[in-house]
């Protein structure tokens, strides 16, 4: 959520900048709302002061033998005039916490303005595959090697799922294994949380109420739904909580399955695990002070590209543009695997700050030390990683002429083999 001071006090800068996203907002509205709840809360608070003062003075004036009907009669007035008050403050309250709720992020400075056309590639790792003979895509490969059964998932879960056998199973099983032990190594915290969440947990996150219809909604629980990303759960750990700053940054990852109803996102050519209901994702989530946000945003670049380089594939490194980041986000960098079946790359992580966006919406703080004033912490989370992707990229970069697939070696003991043979 937006600082409501900062739109108060520049709101020609907060335009500026979420024109950047594609979003032209007139403030004019908030504004008088916001004066016209200010003005509600100063009488409000002028009339209790009042109210106060007549409480304690009629006992003085009844002692005293003095008539105090008409101090009683004007508080009944004063306590009606209050109540009135604070309903009209209440429901401006709302119809304001409404409007700056549905507001995106608002994009750093150095992020350009634009949507997918403008977002750039910093860098490029690992070797693009060259192949002297007909490549095959990452469902022929599945098929021929063992390792997938597209149709029995769609019998088990409908169209957008899949199934993972025998030896598929153990290489997808050896990619989670693989994060999960380079991210203990690091230093940080596994967490495995919930996958029932709360209708809170998405409004912290920044995807309610915008995107309420995008999640698989548990009708008869309230609003309960499943996560679509371990970021969802990870961020409201602290919600309503003070966090000690000895205790920043706090660097957490997670491990779960996410499920995305992704309505309508299908496009030719996105088949096989490309895009699904339900893929595999290992999550890393970091609690920082301000001053120390940018340099863990460029940890959780690194973690990510790290493991593109363990695992020998090509990729790049892609800043995005103000309308292609995220709602919640400040600025995202996204890890982009090449996948030769279709002749592009595609997202595998996606790196981002929050700032303080989400902490606003979850009353997430700090008490700094120096001060003992406390402070909103800055959020960030980043792919550490999905799987969904990485499988067919590993087929399709290191299919070979005979039709197997040599696994990366970091994968090699859980998978049982240095190489995928055709069944």
């Amino acid at each position: 959520m937006l600082d409501m001071q900062m739109i108060r006090e520049n709101p020609e800068r907060v335009r500026a900048a979420l024109l950047k996203r594609g979003r032209d907002v007139d403030f004019a509205e908030l504004l008088n709302k916001d004066a016209h709840r200010r003005a509600l809360i100063a009488e409000s608070e002028s009339l209790k002061a009042e109210r106060n003062r007549i409480s304690k003075e009629i006992p003085r004036l009844k002692k005293a033998g003095d008539d105090v009907s008409p101090l009683l009669a004007r508080m009944k007035q004063t306590a009606d005039r209050i109540r009135e008050l604070d309903e009209l403050e209440r429901a401006a309250g709302e119809w304001i916490t409404g409007f700056v709720g549905a507001l995106p992020n608002l994009p750093d400075e150095d992020v350009a303005a634009g949507g997918k056309e403008s977002n750039v590639v910093v860098r490029t790792g690992g070797e693009k595959p060259v192949f002297d003979f007909p490549a095959r895509d990452h469902m022929e490969l599945a098929r021929s090697l063992g390792l997938v059964d597209y149709e029995r998932g769609v019998k088990l879960g409908g169209n957008g799922f899949w199934l993972y056998t025998d030896r598929g199973a153990r290489l997808e099983w050896a990619l989670i294994n693989y994060f999960i032990g380079l991210h203990i190594a690091d230093g940080y915290t596994f967490v495995l949380p919930p996958h029932l969440l709360n209708y809170e947990c998405g409004y912290t996150a920044g995807q309610f109420p915008k995107f309420e219809q995008d999640v698989f909604r548990l009708e008869e629980e309230g609003f309960q739904f499943l996560l679509p990303t371990a970021e969802t759960a990870l961020v409201n750990l602290y919600r309503d909580e003070i966090i000690p700053e000895s205790a920043l940054p706090r660097r957490l990852f997670a491990y779960t399955p996410c499920y995305r109803r992704e309505a309508g996102s299908y496009r030719a050519g996105e088949r096989g695990m490309i895009r699904g209901h339900q893929f595999n994702k290992v999550e890393m989530f970091a609690f920082a002070r301000p001053e120390d946000s940018d340099s863990l945003h460029r940890e959780l670049i690194g973690k990510a590209e790290a493991i593109m380089n363990g695992l020998g594939l090509h990729y790049r490194l892609t800043k995005l543009a103000a309308g292609d980041v995220s709602a919640s986000m400040a600025s995202t960098y996204d890890i982009e695997v090449w996948l030769p079946g279709m002749d592009d790359y595609k997202e595998v992580s996606s790196v981002s700050n929050a700032r303080d966006y989400q902490a606003r919406r979850g009353n997430m703080r700090f008490r700094r030390e120096s001060t003992r004033k406390t402070e909103f912490v800055h959020t960030l989370n980043g792919s550490g990683m999905a799987t969904s992707r990485l499988f067919p990229a590993i087929l399709e970069q290191f299919q070979q002429k005979d039709g197997s697939v040599v696994v990366p070696e970091p994968l090699r003991a859980i998978a049982g083999c240095a190489a995928l043979e055709p069944v």
